[in-house]
């Protein structure tokens, strides 16, 4: 069987130096149907070795579920690896942070009682044993030494930056070996000493993360790791986008120079992002240092390979760079895209938010506020719902908001909170009695830094004029599956108004006989969640830099596409269209 070691001074493959040139492509940010092409599309670039995180989110969106069907069957995505002839390295976490929601960690390990996460803790400790038992099935019989196509493991994920409990790290490497995992392990931090010397133990090959001053970082890096191969796994090739904020890009020359440095200094890599794909349906995470920011659906990352799976100016850059280390061969180039059609599609059925809740929840009542994490709901939306008796001014004040708030007096809108904008009150019309409701959106856990595991929801109290409103009932939204709704909306077919007034649930049927990738305009809508044949495409923002939605090709078929949208406040049209991902898919930003 191949072996694969560190040495002295280089990896080794069946005992012989190796340079890992690899790309990082998240299986859980693209279409499963996808993921061959994707592969492929790495090796024609020059790369060996595919990078992949795992979510553990994902995969147990709740205590005792570990799911890895269809888009998270990650043992399929390995094995479409090696069929490619190429090797991989997997980040199984527990933390991965990649702008994903809570940075990977199950929202509902507090629920469980852990007092502490990315620590030595029993209760977090015993969940995170548990999960990379359930991983082990797919990884252990894939590593390197086993025949399949894994020849490192990271262990946690640029932990420098979090804490320095040795302790825990010693107990992660443990429960990892223990599982049967016997390739090399690897820790990642920012070529920073501090970060180097707490995110890592002394039997662990110490790598680096960062997009430039290769020749710097590199020096910094060998200080911390006086043997073996020097490896960037992390080198930075663009940026996220956070809503509201600009389009990040990174210049072709600049970061193929970088790379030529890296690699001319006999460096190994890790492309980040070779491919970054979508942050499809809620899974998009968020920043919060100081400000509030969630990452937009768009995980495209100015990556050498775009969001629709096309080359970009900067994949035919890196593969000039790389062919000076590597061969390659000048007729294995990527075949062009599919592209799909234009069309316009109406949407020509509607109904109100209010008219489907009973098919999306049940009501609970409460004494006091509840989160949605102490409702066991951890990602979307819920419904708070409570009675007001006022006379004269009133002001309507909560304690904290996460992350955005819509506040409707007998279902007419009042006003928004969001947390972005530190907003936590609001004045309520004049003689204020009524129904009061508030449809709290959760944005986006935060992925990195102290803020992690946070809970999401109304927090703390509620008040009305300094007095306490204690009555609640809530509902939290079950959008995960948009069929009762579908229902619902084909049992009548009325005309929704132009335009269309929120929140409101639209749909539209439309055909699709070219096949192919499309990107959906989202010009003329304001904020909500679109679904293709059921699958949640993402979050749409008016407010930018992200004007489009990827569509993947395999979600469309010849006849008979169903289209759905939440619109949570307005839009100017009652129709949606639908451009060629060639016009829109790296630009339309």
């Amino acid at each position: 069987m191949p072996t694969f070691t560190i040495g002295e001074q280089d990896f080794m493959l069946d005992g012989q130096p190796h340079r890992i040139l690899s790309g990082a492509l998240h299986y859980f940010r693209v279409h499963p149907d996808q993921w061959a092409d994707r592969i492929r599309k790495a090796r024609q670039m020059g790369l060996n070795t595919i990078e992949t995180y795992v979510p553990w989110n994902a995969h147990a969106p709740s205590p005792g579920v570990f799911d890895t069907s269809g888009g998270l069957d990650l043992g399929r995505f390995l094995d479409l690896v090696a069929a490619e002839g190429m090797h991989a390295i997997v980040r199984p976490g527990p933390y991965i942070c990649a702008e994903w929601d809570n940075g990977g960690l199950p929202a509902w390990l507090f629920d469980r009682g852990a007092a502490a996460i990315r620590a030595d803790d029993p209760v977090y400790m015993a969940a995170l044993t548990e999960y990379l038992e359930q991983l082990a099935p797919i990884l252990v019989p894939r590593q390197v030494d086993a025949g399949g196509p894994i020849i490192l493991i990271q262990i946690e994920n640029e932990y420098g930056a979090y804490g320095a409990d040795r302790f825990y790290l010693e107990k992660l490497v443990k429960v990892n070996r223990e599982i049967g995992l016997t390739v090399p392990f690897t820790t990642v931090d920012q070529p920073q000493d501090d970060m180097l010397a707490n995110g890592s133990l002394p039997e662990l090959h110490k790598t680096g993360s960062f997009g430039s001053r290769s020749a710097e970082r590199l020096e910094t890096l060998r200080r911390h790791q006086p043997t073996g191969p020097l490896m960037c796994s992390e080198f930075w090739v663009g940026w996220f986008d956070h809503w509201g904020a600009h389009h990040h890009t990174t210049t072709v020359e600049q970061s193929a120079n970088d790379l030529d440095v890296l690699l001319s200094l006999g460096a190994s890599v890790n492309v980040y992002m070779f491919h970054g794909g979508t942050n499809f349906g809620l899974t998009n995470g968020a920043n919060d240092k100081g400000v509030y920011q969630p990452i937009v659906t768009s995980y495209d990352y100015d990556a050498p390979l775009d969001e629709a799976g096309n080359p970009t100016p900067k994949y035919w850059a890196f593969r000039d760079v790389i062919s000076k280390y590597t061969k390659l061969d000048d007729d294995d180039v990527p075949a062009p895209a599919q592209l799909g059609s234009e069309l316009t599609v109406a949407l020509t059925r509607s109904l109100p938010l209010w008219d489907c809740l009973d098919r999306l929840g049940k009501w609970t009542s409460h004494e006091g506020l509840r989160s949605h994490d102490d409702l066991g709901h951890y990602s979307g939306f819920t419904l708070y719902r409570s009675r007001l008796q006022t006379s004269g001014t009133a002001v309507l004040d909560f304690d904290e908001v996460r992350d955005r708030a819509q506040v409707f007096l007998d279902r007419q809108p009042v006003g928004i909170l969001s947390r972005d904008h530190h907003e936590t009150s609001l004045a309520l019309p004049g003689d204020a009695s009524g129904t009061l409701e508030i449809l709290v959106e959760d944005q986006g856990r935060v992925n990195y830094g102290p803020r992690l595991g946070e809970e999401k929801g109304l927090i703390g109290a509620a008040r009305v004029n300094g007095e306490l409103l204690w009555d609640w009932d809530v509902l939290p939204l079950a959008l995960d599956d948009i069929v009762a709704v579908s229902a619902a909306l084909e049992e009548e077919v009325p005309v929704p108004d132009s335009p269309v007034s929120g929140p409101v649930f639209a749909q539209g049927n439309f055909d699709h006989p070219g096949g192919g990738d499309v990107f959906l305009s989202t010009k003329g809508w304001t904020k909500g969640l679109v679904w293709i044949n059921g699958f949640c495409l993402g979050r749409y923002w008016s407010r930018g830099p992200q004007a489009t939605l990827y569509v993947p090709g395999p979600l469309l078929r010849k006849q008979g596409n169903t289209i759905t949208v939440l619109e949570l406040q307005a839009a100017t049209t009652a129709s949606v269209s639908f451009v060629a991902a060639h016009d829109l898919g790296h630009t339309e930003f």
